[in-house]
């Protein structure tokens, strides 16, 4: 795993997650994605400080021990579940049912999905209420 600052066009800051710098590239040229404060979609890598180790000859500075991935990883699936219980995968007709819901056209229920940035900005100017969610969602078939 490999953190990244990234930067969107309204210059918010935020710290990102990914497998490899090469998982990096693939998502952002795909336009996957957005800043979680503001949604903007025109995301690059921000100035991130070195992580510059001690001299050989002398002790580290910090005694604490660096978190576990695997640990941490498995905080953020239990949370994400959590957060998900008792709603609805939806799939790639997340827009299309938020919207049918807002409307009165079907019943209201949790949902959750996933929609592209004008998907989702189109929602947010009819009014429909929709919040982008802080994990990465993995569907159900790509769960292992």
């Amino acid at each position: 795993m490999i953190v990244f600052d990234l930067k969107c066009g309204a210059d918010h800051v935020f710290e990102a997650w990914f497998g490899s710098s090469a998982d990096y590239e693939d998502q952002r040229t795909r336009n996957l994605l957005a800043c979680p404060i503001c949604g903007d979609a025109e995301i690059g890598k921000a100035v991130m400080a070195p992580n510059v180790a001690a001299k050989g000859n002398r002790a580290a500075a910090s005694t604490k021990a660096e978190p576990d991935p695997k640990a941490v990883m498995a905080a953020l699936a239990a949370a994400q579940a959590k957060m998900l219980e008792g709603s609805q995968w939806v799939g790639m007709t997340f827009a299309e049912k938020a919207r049918a819901m807002h409307l009165g056209e079907a019943a209201h229920a949790p949902i959750h999905g996933q929609a592209s940035i004008a998907e989702a900005k189109a929602l947010i100017d009819e009014g429909v209420p929709v919040a982008p969610l802080p994990l990465p969602v993995v569907p159900p078939d790509r769960c292992n």
